[in-house]
């Protein structure tokens, strides 16, 4: 009997002390850790659901009510605007040299859209250089480890074909450089690998520090190619060629242009592939039953992942474990190069400079007129934090959808795990939403802005600095609130904004990519 006794105290002894070490392991586990892979560390926030930070705020707009007017304003699509699209594939560009001066290989990092820019920058490059362009190589990128190639995710023989009066493309290079590979130019220095392009270089830069590569070993290979290719004092046919290669060459493959359409299509007739989970939201929600609007939807990229989390150098709520997490992983992973991380969260939010969170940019979506009505494609990769971080965007917006839930296990089967795949199908059904809007300034929101641009469609882009400020005060009403987030957004839902001098055409296409009406 007492020795039963002993092992009960034993027993209860050691189930104390594995308790205590479950409470104690968010603390730890950031300093037991490296996030190899960038995955350990984003379970902190889930262990520790964050509480919403603007409780009086979500609280009024879960009370919200919107007119038949505002409403109708809110879906309307853009008027016509001074700019529409042009017809690029009539471009005339200079006729194709008789005798290539040889290849460009260009290595492409970052996601799926960086890659997009980088893809339309090749082209223009070999274009300025009468050089013959190899299909650009995807790199793998360390965040999203996806190993998705340009044949995967876009159509090689219409991108060809496209552009077939303007450089000279091929799929592989000849036997003779077998030897030109990613591998080969990463275990020593080469002397025809171009290392040295600065951001945003010249044609003349090209024409003088990669032609002679050329020239002397028949192939020049561009790493890195993020960004390397200037939008000012560039000629006049070059910027056309970069617009046709966004606009009209890059298709993606027929099966992500299948699933897109299919999951815009359950958007449009306000079915899921979880209809029962569809019912309960509209009994939990009187206002759901409400079909102002229907058929159409909205489109919120979410970039709310780890890697931006802690590149902000922002607090956003998720205590202790949260910010030694994220204080780990930016050292690991950024060393030291997040220069915010010298300013306050105040100070930050007060500039615009940390992405909005999912209760956030639900309150913005809120004030703007969308209620529980409104259908909602959440498009997004992984948020940090789980569904306990999106639980509060989720109350607001019930019939809030994703590829998860539109999409049949059996299609997602085509894309799992392929962070290039599905971010395509995000960007193909972000285009054919009625409105688009992001949570935060990135390569998608940049890419997908000027293409509705383009395309003339409606896209709100958030006034960072004001919500920032806004966020701040926390003795706002709802009315104070609503009223500075009408008023402060009344220009920014697609009006057509000419590009300056230095700044992108990919996301300001007018008068590069554009005709005047």
């Amino acid at each position: 009997m007492r020795q039963h006794s002993l092992l009960l105290q034993n027993h209860t002894h050691r189930g104390a002390m594995a308790a205590a070490l479950v409470l104690l392991l968010p603390f730890f586990l950031p300093t037991l850790f490296t996030p190899l892979g960038h995955a350990m560390p984003s379970v902190f926030s889930e262990w520790n659901a964050p509480k919403p930070r603007h409780s009086r705020l979500l609280k009024s707009a879960l009370q919200r009510e919107t007119s038949d007017a505002e409403v109708t304003e809110l879906w309307k699509p853009l008027a016509d605007q001074q700019w529409k699209r042009c017809d690029l594939s009539d471009q005339k560009s200079a006729a194709l040299p008789k005798k290539s001066q040889g290849y460009i290989q260009v290595f492409l990092d970052g996601g799926l859209n960086q890659q997009r820019m980088g893809i339309c920058d090749a082209v223009a490059v070999a274009k300025i250089l009468n050089a013959t362009l190899v299909i650009p190589y995807l790199e793998i990128n360390p965040v999203w480890q996806d190993s998705s190639t340009f044949m995967d995710i876009f159509n090689v023989d219409r991108f060809i074909d496209a552009l077939k009066d303007d450089i000279s493309i091929v799929k592989e290079l000849p036997a003779e450089y077998y030897w030109s590979t990613r591998e080969y130019y990463a275990t020593a220095i080469r002397a025809n690998r171009v290392k040295t392009a600065p951001v945003h270089a010249s044609a003349n830069w090209y024409i003088e520090n990669v032609l002679p590569v050329i020239q002397s070993y028949g192939i020049a290979a561009i790493a890195p190619f993020s960004h390397r290719l200037a939008f000012e004092n560039m000629p006049e046919d070059i910027q056309r060629l970069r617009c046709k290669v966004n606009f009209q060459a890059l298709v993606f493959v027929p099966h992500i242009r299948a699933l897109g359409e299919a999951l815009v299509g359950r958007l449009r007739s306000s079915t899921s592939t979880n209809e029962g989970e569809r019912n309960n939201y509209i009994r939990q929600f009187n206002g759901a039953k409400d079909k102002r609007g229907i058929g159409k939807f909205v489109v919120l990229h979410l970039r709310f992942d780890k890697d931006m989390a802690a590149h902000s150098a922002c607090d956003f709520g998720g205590g202790k474990a949260e910010k030694l997490a994220l204080a780990k992983y930016r050292q690991v992973i950024w060393q030291g190069r997040v220069l915010n991380s010298q300013f306050t969260d105040e100070e930050l939010r007060s500039q615009g400079r940390c992405p909005l969170t999912p209760e956030e940019i639900g309150l913005l979506l809120a004030a703007l007129g969308f209620d529980n009505s409104t259908r909602l494609y959440l498009a997004s990769h992984k948020v940090y934090g789980g569904e306990a971080r999106i639980s509060t965007l989720r109350s607001l917006f019930p019939l809030m959808e994703d590829k998860k839930s539109l999409a049949s296990s059996e299609e997602r089967d085509q894309i799992k795990g392929k962070a290039s795949l599905l971010a395509a199908v995000d960007y193909y059904v972000s285009m054919h939403s009625d409105i688009f809007i992001s949570a935060s300034p990135g390569n998608m929101h940049n890419a997908v802005v000027g293409h509705r641009t383009y395309e003339n469609k409606k896209t709100i882009r958030p006034n960072m600095a004001l919500l920032g400020q806004l966020f701040l005060n926390k003795s706002l009403t709802w009315p104070e609130f609503q009223a500075a987030v009408i008023k402060g957004h009344k220009n920014r839902q697609g009006q057509l904004r000419i590009r300056k001098s230095t700044q992108s055409i990919y996301t300001y296409p007018a008068p590069d990519c554009m005709c005047n009406a």
